[in-house]
């Protein structure tokens, strides 16, 4: 009686059957691991099957290059939609209060990303204390689902204006109103990633800004340093590819 069955990596669980299996599409390819992967491959035996990725990180561009997948890319972006202005940075309290003061402005909204569970009420309260009018909201895996799906809500109605959070929004989120990204430690964070991270701001025809900041003083190693130079180079629409072979 189902035509389409959307779901989540619970679809390749093995006491899931399908009658007539005919076309397989995965979403955010980058983000299945190996064992996934063989269970999919055992799924789509003559079947068709469509993955995508905005990052289609090494081993998927290997298959590719070796000419054991076909792949096509899309170029061309979304009719308005703008490249996200790219700013590497030491961590800087005048920078980070200017971006949100930029950002508040404009009515628009701020992920702030501290990927560090046990600190992350400290980033809010220090947010709170450069901005005291500033509206704060903290998400993050560890949190009760009651607890996130209320922040997200409010979130997302605007009651908040700046989102500190994990790596917990990395992908999925769409929220046109969210135009200016802040990453403390920017140097942690593989380069996928962090091209992830920032497409979660400029979802709309509104400009914006992605600051990726690393600890005053700290020596980053040269693959670290590389990471943020190829980030910050490649700041066009649809660089996932290019960014990928990079990596």
């Amino acid at each position: 009686n189902v035509d389409i069955c959307i779901g989540t990596h619970r679809l390749l669980q093995k006491d899931i059957k399908l009658k007539n299996l005919g076309l397989v599409i995965v979403d955010e390819e980058h983000r299945f691991g190996v064992l996934q992967k063989d269970r999919l491959k055992e799924m789509r035996l003559g079947v068709d099957y469509l993955s995508m990725s905005a990052t289609p990180i090494p081993r998927t561009l290997s298959m590719t290059m070796s000419g054991l997948k076909d792949m096509s890319t899309i170029d061309t972006a979304p009719e308005y939609r703008l490249p996200v202005k790219t700013f590497v940075s030491e961590e800087n309290d005048e920078l980070i209060t200017e971006a949100i003061k930029r950002e508040l402005s404009r009515q628009g909204q701020v992920y702030y990303l501290h990927n560090r569970v046990h600190s992350i009420e400290m980033i809010a309260s220090k947010l709170k204390k450069l901005l005291p009018n500033l509206r704060v909201g903290v998400a993050h895996g560890r949190m009760l689902p009651d607890s996130l799906d209320k922040v997200m809500t409010d979130f997302v109605a605007k009651k908040f204006d700046i989102l500190v959070c994990t790596t917990i929004i990395e992908s999925g989120l769409d929220l046109p109103s969210v135009n200016t990204l802040i990453v403390d430690n920017a140097d942690r964070f593989g380069l996928a990633q962090l091209y992830q991270l920032r497409g979660r701001v400029g979802r709309s025809s509104t400009r914006a800004y992605a600051y990726f900041t690393t600890k005053k003083g700290k020596i980053l190693s040269e693959k670290s340093k590389e990471r943020l130079k190829v980030l910050k180079t490649l700041d066009n629409l649809g660089a996932g590819f290019s960014l990928a072979s990079y990596d």
